[in-house]
C-alpha cells in the first residue's frame, strides 16, 4: 500500500488569465492531498487558445518552477486540460453488425464501434477529441449500459462526440514540450472541473456544471451518471472587466480590482449614494464611480453569459421529463465568486444553484486557497492524472514490481516504460483502456510526427 500512496501526479491548467500547476497524491484514506501549487499570469492565451507560444512557454515554466519549489519535487510529466472557443460537441449514433451473433460481445466489438465513429468526416482542420458512448442497443433492445458479455448480432450506441481544432491542440502540446515537460494525459477541461466538484449523486440525478473562467465559460451536463452535453462559450470574467474598463474609463488593473472588491451581479443591492473613488493617472483628478452603475455594467454582461449557457442547457432538452436536471446547476471557476451570482442564475434559469468548491475529493487538511473554485480545473486534472497512473500500475505490479523497486528513477518514468513494454508484448492481462487514453496515445504520436 505504501507505494501507492506515493504516486504523484501534476495537473497543468492553461487558462486565459492564469496558468496553474498543481502537484498532488492520494493519502492513505484515498483522498487527494495537494503537495504544491504554482501559478503565473497567463500572457499568451486568448479565450482558451494559445496565440503567443513564447509567452505561454515562459508562463508554464514559471508556474512549474513555483510548484517545484513549494513541493520540493522535480516535475517531469503533466496532465493538461484542453478547452477554448473551438471546442464543440455533437450527438451521433452508429452500429456494427457482428459476423457471429452466437459469440459474446467483448471489448473488441466496442472498440470497433468507437473506431467507426472516429472515421466521421469533420470540417477541415477539426479533429475528434473524445468519443463517449452513452447507452447501447443490442438487437434493438435499448438502454443497455454495459453490453459486454451479452449475445447479439447488431450492436449500436449513441455517442457524445467532442470536436476541436487540430492546430489549437497541437499548439498546446508544443508549449508543454518546449517547456521541458512530457504530456502524460490530455483531458477536456469541463470534464476535469466536473470530476473535482460534483458528487456521484448529482451526476446521477442530472446536473449542469458551469465553469466561468477568464476567457471562456465551460458547460458539462450529466444525467444518469453519464456526460450528456458539453459546450465552451467564448465569454468569461475578462469580458466583464473589459466592460467596466470601457464604461468607467479606467485602466484594466483598476477595473479588475473594482470587480473583485465591490462588484455585484444584482444592481438592486446597492444604494444610490455608495461611491468608490479611484485615483487618477499621473496627478489627474480622482474618478468617482457609483456602485449602482458598476453593478449595472456587470449585470448586463453576466446576464448575456448566463443566457448563452441556458440556451445550451435548453438545446440538451432539459425540459423533457427523462432529461430533467434534478440537481440543478453548479457554478465553479474564478468567475463564480462574483457576489449575488447564484441568486441571478436561479432567477434567470429557475433551477436550483450552488457554488461548487473542489473539496469533494480533497483531504480534510487542505488549505482554503486550493479549495477555491478558481482551482477546480487544476484539482480535476491532478485527479485524472492519479487515476491514469493507478490504471497503468495494476498490471505493472504483478510482473515488474521487483525490478521497479531496484530502479532509482522517479516512479512515473518506471510507470511509463513498463506500460510501453506491456503494449509491445501484448500481455494477456489486457487493461481496459478507455477511449480517452487511446486518443491520448494517438495524440502523442501525432505530436512526435509533427516535430
Amino acid at each position: 500500500m505504501e507505494r501507492e500512496v506515493n504516486e504523484i501526479a501534476v495537473g497543468l491548467d492553461i487558462g486565459t488569465t492564469k496558468i496553474v500547476a498543481m502537484v498532488g497524491r492520494y493519502n492513505e484514506y484515498g483522498k487527494m492531498e495537494v503537495l504544491g501549487v504554482g501559478k503565473s499570469k497567463s500572457l499568451g492565451v486568448h479565450r482558451g487558445v494559445v496565440n503567443n507560444i513564447t509567452q505561454t512557454i515562459q508562463s508554464i515554466q514559471q508556474a512549474i518552477q513555483e510548484a517545484e519549489s513549494v513541493s520540493g519535487l522535480k516535475i517531469n510529466d503533466v496532465t493538461v486540460g484542453i478547452a477554448g472557443q473551438h471546442i464543440r460537441s455533437l450527438q451521433h449514433s452508429d452500429y456494427i453488425t457482428r459476423p457471429n451473433a452466437d459469440a459474446v460481445i467483448d471489448e473488441d466489438d466496442i472498440e470497433k464501434l468507437c473506431n467507426q465513429v472516429h472515421k466521421l468526416v469533420m470540417l477541415p482542420g477539426e479533429e475528434i477529441l473524445h468519443v463517449l458512448p452513452q447507452e447501447y442497443k443490442v438487437d434493438g433492445q435499448a438502454e443497455i449500459k454495459e453490453p459486454v458479455g451479452m449475445y447479439g448480432g447488431r450492436l449500436e450506441a449513441n455517442f457524445h462526440v467532442v470536436v476541436g481544432q487540430v492546430t489549437s491542440i497541437r499548439n498546446i502540446g508544443r508549449c508543454v514540450k518546449s517547456a521541458g515537460l512530457e504530456l502524460s494525459d490530455v483531458t477536456l477541461e469541463p470534464l476535469a472541473s466536473a470530476n473535482a466538484v460534483l458528487s456521484q449523486e448529482e451526476k446521477e440525478a442530472g446536473v449542469a456544471l458551469i465553469d466561468i473562467g477568464g476567457g471562456t465559460t465551460d458547460l458539462a451536463i450529466f444525467k444518469d451518471g453519464i456526460i450528456r452535453h458539453t459546450a465552451v462559450i467564448p465569454f468569461g470574467g475578462n469580458v466583464i472587466t473589459e466592460d467596466i474598463k470601457e464604461g468607467c474609463s479606467i485602466i484594466e488593473k483598476q477595473a479588475e480590482l473594482l470587480k473583485i472588491k465591490f462588484g455585484s451581479a444584482w444592481p438592486g443591492e446597492n444604494k444610490d449614494n455608495e461611491i468608490v473613488s479611484i485615483p487618477g493617472l499621473r496627478g489627474r483628478e480622482p474618478k468617482e464611480i457609483t456602485l449602482k452603475n458598476l453593478s449595472k455594467i456587470i449585470h448586463a454582461r453576466v446576464v448575456e453569459i448566463i443566457e448563452q449557457v441556458f440556451l445550451e442547457i435548453k438545446n440538451y432538452g432539459h425540459e423533457s421529463p427523462k432529461k430533467k436536471l434534478i440537481a440543478g446547476i453548479v457554478l465553479t471557476g474564478g468567475g463564480s465568486q462574483l457576489k449575488h451570482l447564484k441568486q441571478l442564475v436561479e432567477y434567470i434559469t429557475g433551477m436550483d444553484t450552488r457554488i461548487g468548491y473542489p473539496n469533494e475529493h480533497l483531504a480534510g487538511n487542505s488549505d482554503s486557497e486550493t479549495t477555491s473554485p478558481m482551482y477546480a480545473t487544476a484539482v480535476g486534472l491532478v485527479m485524472d492524472g492519479l487515476i491514469h497512473i493507478k490504471k497503468h500500475k495494476k498490471p505493472v505490479k504483478k510482473e515488474t514490481l521487483a525490478s521497479a523497486e531496484t530502479v532509482s528513477q522517479p516512479e512515473t518514468t518506471v510507470d511509463e516504460n513498463t506500460v510501453v513494454e506491456e503494449e509491445n508484448h501484448r500481455v494477456d492481462l489486457k487493461p481496459r483502456k478507455n477511449i480517452l487514453e487511446k486518443w491520448t496515445e494517438k495524440f502523442k504520436e501525432f505530436l512526435d510526427n509533427a516535430e
